[in-house]
């Protein structure tokens, strides 16, 4: 049994009661995406909330109980703290705002990109899941999410003097990060046991409030396990097999049993990638103990209410383990549920190498009826790749569809683009972002007043980068030429090029880099400068990836670029805002067609900068050959890659940003930044996402099911 109220913080100090409101703010990642939200925390002490890196909990530890006292009689701040704190609880309270709400959903998933006071993401896929957990709170969805606390976070990046990548480890600081500990009925921590793991292994639980949404995460850092079995929480996509093998298992199994022991009903499973399929095996068990069904109607249920989501656009990419290391985990599982080996292997048998192992995307694949790529270009790609897989379709839906990834619009819009979009379309203008008709005020936007928002925006990258450059100057003391390529010598006034994403082959991070000698022309044009700045981690066992960036940092230690080139250590949620918003364009150009979908470049075209990108993932579906650039051959060719970008920005490019009027304004280029602005956020939001999983998967699977029912 669960308290009523199952959760605590204790970092928290007691706060004056006439402002014990921020409390509840300050654990509900709400006040990340609301402008009015963190500007509250922010007149409370500037610098303890920059100094807290923009994390209410450390700096409500660090204020003194005179300082809030004062806050207190200060009639200025208690106006405004009532006004977020009332906006706060009709949010939290407005549970109608979908008319046709589909059956609960349990989301699962390995990662969250949430804030960066919860590092427990490592990309890509992490900032996706954070992204829908948001929306869904948004469009009052009835969702809750399944995830890992890893109390070890993801690697710290540090870039050694001769531009290798060291890893550190970052703990997570629980208690003065927006995460709160569930308690049991006497207040203890609530634990599970996590099913047919012999010795037996537990996991304590935890939550985040993502607005309306709950996101519980497992750990298994905790004393009651063995040493070894506490490590299987404590890090992000472990290189050891068997290690990935039993987080894959407390993720799914554990997760499940989680939502079983708190008393959580859904209908629908979800399933971000393969890592927590498991949790598709504990739902037919849970259909046939609870539900008395038999194991072939357990199956065809789970089959028909559960949902995968597949990233992957290469067979070699998915999670495969060795027969041997399944049955030891599953043997007293499968008989359990009345398979035999042979039976349960076969739902993890690739056709195409059906010695390899259990394979968990083709587990996935066999275990739902309801499943999608994240592009529609993915959509082909996986189609392919899975084609032996897949089942023969015999109507007219798709064995593989798409879902094409978006973006959460309010955590990645600058706050002045917020303010002037606020002015036009109102407060609410979040609830209608994915109507392509509203983004027509980006037209009557002053060119100017839009110029001046992308210029402070810019300016405010490149003293933050700088300010990390000091900081690690003060504290361990750099030579000059690593604090140049680190991005002190960066110049807010000439055109940005921004490369930010994981470091690995297929990417590509280095395409730029390709022909020296023209990138220098290009760089040091004495009337029409470039800049390149670049930031990403390789993971930790990726030694290509760790080469690559290693290159890319020694380049940008050569004196003849005059420090025009960067490499932004760490690269993270809050180093991400910055880029997005402050350069002038967008790279990206991965390997034709390695790019599933991609979301970073959407974020940017919503600020205004300008994609430039080969024809991969998502833009094809957004280009319309006034909102970006496109180039490259496919397959990809690096090369003429290469040669097609040098050409874009000697001839299009640079002459463009630097043809200016009177008044040092670049018309034309703005003409770009309002087309960008106009097509893709609406068509790329997580709205647009969301409806998509809504209107494919979520609703006719619930009035499937309530037809069946009644």
């Amino acid at each position: 049994m669960i308290n009523k109220d199952p959760s605590v913080n204790i970092a928290i100090p007691k706060l004056p009661k006439a402002i014990d409101g921020l409390k509840e703010i300050s654990l509900n990642l709400w006040w990340t995406w609301n402008p009015r939200g963190k500007n509250l925390f922010k007149r409370l002490n500037a610098y303890l909330w920059k100094e807290s890196s923009h994390n209410p909990i450390a700096m409500l530890k660090n204020m003194s109980k005179e300082e809030l006292d004062k806050a207190c009689a200060d009639e200025y701040f208690m106006r405004e703290y009532h006004y977020v704190y009332d906006m706060f609880k009709v949010y939290i309270n407005d549970t109608n705002i979908y008319a046709d709400e589909p059956l609960p959903i349990a989301y699962f998933c390995a990662e969250y990109g949430l804030h960066h006071s919860v590092p427990i993401y490592s990309g890509g896929l992490g900032f996706l899941a954070g992204d829908i957990l948001k929306e869904s709170s948004d469009m009052g969805l009835p969702m809750v999410g399944i995830g890992f606390m890893y109390p070890k976070g993801y690697v710290r990046q540090f870039i050694g003097t001769d531009g290798w990548q060291n890893g550190a480890e970052e703990p997570l600081e629980k208690d003065v990060a927006p995460i709160e500990r569930v308690l049991d009925k006497d207040e203890n921590h609530f634990t599970i046991e996590v099913p047919f793991i012999d010795p037996p292994v537990y996991a304590s639980v935890w939550k985040i409030n993502v607005g309306r949404v709950t996101l519980y995460l497992l750990d298994t850092d905790i004393e009651k396990n063995d040493p070894w079995d506490r490590q299987i929480s404590s890090r992000l996509y472990t290189s050891d097999r068997n290690q990935r093998l039993r987080q894959q298992i407390v993720l799914g199994i554990g997760g499940y049993r989680v939502l079983e022991e708190l008393g959580i009903e859904y209908s629908i499973l979800h399933l971000n990638e393969g890592h927590p399929a498991f949790a598709l095996f504990e739902r037919v068990r849970s259909f046939m103990e609870n539900d008395k069904l038999s194991l072939d109607a357990a199956i065809q249920k789970v089959k028909k209410t559960s949902v995968f989501t597949t990233h992957t656009p290469l067979q070699a990419a998915t999670d495969v383990y060795n027969f041997d290391m399944i049955s030891a985990s599953f043997k007293d599982y499968w008989e359990k549920l009345g398979m035999n080996k042979e039976q349960f292997m076969s739902f993890g048998l690739n056709p195409d190498n059906q010695s390899a192992g259990f394979n968990m995307t083709v587990f996935g694949i066999n275990m739902c009826d309801n499943r999608n790529a994240v592009s529609k270009k993915h959509c082909e790609v996986a189609t392919k790749i899975w084609e032996h897989v897949l089942p023969k379709m015999k109507d007219d839906k798709p064995a593989m569809d798409y879902v094409t990834n978006g973006v959460h619009l309010p955590t990645w819009i600058g706050d002045e683009l917020a303010e002037v979009i606020m002015s036009s379309l109102g407060d609410k203008w979040s609830l209608i972002q994915d109507d392509s008709a509203l983004w027509g005020f980006v037209k009557e936007i002053n060119n100017k007043k839009l110029w001046d928002i992308s210029q402070r925006s810019k300016v405010a990258m490149v003293n933050f980068i700088r300010e990390r450059v000091r900081i690690k100057y003060a504290q361990d003391g750099i030579d000059p030429v690593v604090a140049m390529a680190e991005g002190v010598l960066l110049d807010p006034d000439i055109l940005t090029i921004g490369f930010a994403r994981r470091m690995t082959e297929y990417k590509r991070p280095d395409l730029i880099l390709h022909d020296l000698d023209r990138l220098e022309k290009i760089l040091n044009n004495s009337g029409k400068p470039v800049q390149i700045i670049f930031a990403g981690k390789a993971h930790p066992s990726d030694m290509a990836g760790k080469k690559i960036l290693q290159h890319i940092f020694k380049t940008a230690q050569d004196c003849r670029f005059r420090g025009r080139i960067a490499f932004v250590e760490d690269y993270g949620e809050n180093v991400a805002k910055y880029l997005v918003h402050g350069v002038d364009i967008w790279l990206n150009n991965p390997q034709i067609p390695m790019e599933a979908c991609g979301t970073s470049g959407m974020k940017a075209s919503l600020n205004g900068t300008l994609h430039l990108s080969v024809l991969d993932g998502w833009w094809p579906e957004a280009y319309n050959g006034k909102n970006g650039w496109a180039f490259g051959v496919e397959p990809s060719e690096n090369a003429k890659d290469a040669s097609a970008l040098y050409d874009l920005l000697e001839n299009e490019i640079v002459p463009l940003f630097y043809d200016v009027d009177n008044k040092g304004v670049p018309n034309n280029w703005i003409l770009k930044m309002k087309e960008a602005m106009l097509s893709i956020p609406p068509e790329f939001s997580a709205r647009r996402m969301m409806k998509d999983y809504l209107e494919k998967f979520y609703i006719p699977i619930s009035k499937d099911l309530q037809n069946k029912e009644s």
